[in-house]
């Protein structure tokens, strides 16, 4: 009495390919700006701070994750060491450099 019949609706005919392509094309559309906005240029940034962690050598003055600057006094595989006063080393990963400053940035 309230409720009105259902009726199943018929299957669509076989030339709908190119509508169902064109509702994929916003998420397509919406992948590549994601991928050249985002994820490329985080991707350089990696490359970049990898060959700089690679780069790094005795008497670098590096500014460290933690906010600590200090002048790099041994290179090991993983670990480097950084004196960030007279006769105070810390001992710390390397890739927890996070920039390399010019020569004569600290102040003997």
């Amino acid at each position: 009495m309230f409720i009105s019949s259902a009726y199943a609706q018929t299957a669509a005919a076989g030339g709908d390919t190119a509508g169902s392509l064109m509702s994929f094309l916003p998420l397509i559309a919406m992948f590549g700006v994601l991928y050249f906005i985002m994820i490329r240029p985080q991707m350089k940034r990696q490359k970049e701070h990898k060959a700089m962690i690679e780069a790094l050598a005795k008497g670098d003055e590096v500014v460290t994750a933690g906010g600590v600057v200090g002048k790099v006094t041994k290179v090991a595989e993983t670990y480097v060491s950084v004196e960030v006063a007279e006769n105070v080393v810390v001992q710390m990963q390397r890739t927890a450099v996070v920039q390399v400053l010019p020569k004569g940035t600290l102040k003997p």
